[in-house]
């Protein structure tokens, strides 16, 4: 659940959670320096598996 996923995150460091006391609830969530570090690595992740998508579904295929 997204619920559960976003505790995880907030717990980790990569993101920050602010509540705000009105009617109806609102909360905010947003990356924290942690989170924005991540930045360049996820983009080079993201690069390295677009490059080789044809070879990972293939992987995922016979799996």
């Amino acid at each position: 659940m997204l619920i559960q996923q976003l505790k995880e995150l907030e717990k980790d460091g990569i993101i920050t959670r602010t509540v705000y006391a009105q009617v109806p609830p609102r909360v905010e969530y947003e990356l924290s320096q942690m989170g924005i570090a991540l930045g360049p690595a996820m983009a080079e992740l993201i690069d390295w598996a677009f490059m080789r998508r044809d070879a990972l579904g293939e992987a995922a295929a016979v799996a």
